[in-house]
């Protein structure tokens, strides 16, 4: 069976369901096989796992640089750390802001580091906070009693012919 673009397609989309039979087509399988494997519910919690933390990470980068940094920068009076660098290049002027310093020349942005390092702190104690919650949860559930097992049916029958016997007397 000679292979064309169109009979490859149709076996990886089996368009085709008898192309598996002459065993020259492979690509289905492997198609189906990625289709399982990513269709696995760890993948897909992994992945919205991945996004959310996204989305999170772009919360904390506001938080860190629009509400922490401002109320840091007004307690130490007034110092605004995103703009704090060292030149390292002579074309670099002092008094530029970052961006403009960095445009001009290589510098040494230590105050975006900070920044950073604060954004990183955030994250990792809430993370902490999420684990430490869920290990609670999870003594919680493993601590708490089973029920105890039902009775088994030869139990069950003991019991009966026990509180028949207990009437006769």
């Amino acid at each position: 069976m000679q292979r064309t673009t169109v009979g490859i397609i149709a076996c990886l989309l089996h368009v085709d369901r008898n192309c598996h039979t002459d065993r020259t087509c492979t690509e289905g399988f492997v198609l189906q096989e990625f289709k399982s494997f990513a269709m696995k519910g760890n993948v897909v919690d992994l992945a919205i796992g991945v996004i959310i933390g996204a989305a999170f990470g772009k919360i904390v980068d506001s938080i860190v640089s629009d509400l922490i940094m401002p109320i840091i920068g007004a307690i130490t009076g007034g110092l605004d750390f995103s703009n704090y660098y060292a030149p390292l290049s002579s074309a670099v002027k002092t008094g530029m802001s970052y961006d403009d310093a960095k445009k001009a020349g290589a510098v040494l942005g230590y105050g975006q580091f900070i920044t950073t390092v604060v954004t990183f702190l955030i994250i990792a104690w809430v993370l902490f906070l999420v684990v430490k919650g869920i290990n609670r949860m999870r003594l919680q559930a493993a601590a708490a009693p089973a029920a105890p097992p039902a009775p088994t049916t030869e139990e069950v029958l003991l019991t009966e012919i026990r509180d028949l016997l207990a009437r006769r007397t």
